[in-house]
């Protein structure tokens, strides 16, 4: 989806949500010597290769770009209307619990965070929201699907993003936000509900990229390709974690919309929660589409392969077939010849005392046998089929 103008709010929109509570002054320098190792973690440089960027905001505008997280606190302690925004990938643990100590982040989702693999889901955390996403993007060189994780912390004055995997591109959706400053001044929930929009547009392309698998699979099933029940089998299991992806979306963005009155969300970011809301609810039934298409076209391969390969034994049964009907016919001739064989191979031995032998009839008698003999094994064969 690209930027819509009716999603932008009025510059007169007021921010919306809590303020997150200042820390107590006791916290940081004052600590004994024997707590400093705690305390010292987030002063401590991040890894640069981790946080992709850290800015801070007010009234929708970049005040700051701290280069640590150390920084990034103290620049936010310092604008009582200010807004952290701390994008990272793959943060180390030492990261994530410095993050944790300064904004009260619940133990379980750092757990969470650090850990990945986890389902979508939304979960609150006092006035912190929890948010699971699976991005998703289409590589077009290896015809698959390849998902990504993201991890997101809501608070009253900063949004912390965690992502495991190259999906989605956060940059676009901060470059977006930071040149509508009148949406960006609603705050952390209109950025959530920024990178919502931006992950449910990747799912876009992999729909797309999903539909041109599948026609193309139902050509190599008609054609007969042996390699099409693999493929069928890998994109069956690529649609299985798109739906993992994209049914618990629906859930969690309904979620959302219930919470609009209880917690005074802008009107306008209720209008962008609805259009993003709509979009993931076509794009699961697509996903649920193609799982069931694949399951047809699953049956439909695996009947034609019965068809063929019974074709293929009738054909093999046709010619044991016919292979027999030559060996009766050998066997029938082989039998018709053996019989004057028989008779001549008998009365060539030239034994003085053989009956017969000096016999005057004895020859026209031998020729006459063997005619009989051959006639006789011929009729029966010739009734039974054999010739």
């Amino acid at each position: 989806m690209s930027e819509r103008p009716d999603r932008r709010p009025s510059p007169s929109a007021k921010r919306t949500g809590w303020r997150r509570p200042t820390p107590p002054p006791a916290t940081p320098p004052a600590s004994p010597p024997s707590a400093a190792k705690p305390t010292a973690a987030p002063a401590t440089p991040p890894n640069h290769r981790s946080v992709i960027d850290s800015a801070v905001y007010r009234d929708g505008r970049r005040i700051a770009s701290p280069a640590t997280l150390a920084e990034t606190f103290r620049q936010l302690r310092e604008q009582p209307d200010g807004m952290a925004w701390i994008g990272l990938h793959r943060p180390s643990e030492t990261e994530l619990h410095s993050l944790a100590a300064e904004f009260n982040l619940h133990e379980l989702a750092v757990e969470d965070a650090l850990e990945a693999h986890q389902r979508p889901k939304l979960e609150r955390y006092g006035h912190t929201l929890f948010v699971v996403l699976r991005a998703a993007r289409y590589l077009d060189a290896l015809e698959e699907v390849e998902f990504g994780e993201l991890h997101i912390f809501v608070g009253p004055d900063f949004l912390i993003t965690v992502r495991h995997g190259a999906a989605p591109d956060l940059s676009a959706v901060r470059r977006r936000m930071e040149e509508t400053p009148e949406l960006l001044s609603l705050g952390p929930e209109a950025v959530l509900y920024a990178i919502l929009d931006a992950v449910v547009d990747g799912y876009v392309p992999v729909v797309e990229g999903v539909q041109n698998d599948m026609d193309e699979i139902e050509t190599e099933v008609f054609r007969g390709d042996p390699e099409v029940s693999r493929r069928i089998y890998e994109l069956s299991r690529e649609m299985v974690e798109f739906q993992r992806a994209t049914r618990p979306l629906v859930g969690m963005l309904h979620g959302l919309m219930a919470g609009f009155a209880k917690y005074g969300t802008d009107e306008e970011l209720q209008r962008y929660l609805r259009d993003v809301a709509d979009h993931v609810t076509h794009t699961s039934e697509r996903v649920d589409g193609f799982r069931q298409a694949l399951t047809e076209i699953l049956t439909v391969n695996a009947t034609l392969v019965s068809q063929q390969q019974n074709a293929e034994m009738r054909a093999l049964a046709e010619a044991g077939f016919e292979q027999n009907e030559e060996i009766k016919k050998i066997s029938s001739w082989a039998a018709i010849l053996f019989a004057p064989t028989l008779v001549g191979t008998i009365y060539g031995m030239n034994f003085e005392t053989m009956p017969e032998l000096h016999w005057a009839a004895g020859y026209p008698f031998a020729i006459l046998l063997m005619a009989v003999v051959c006639t006789s094994l011929y009729v029966i064969f010739k009734k039974r089929d054999w010739l």
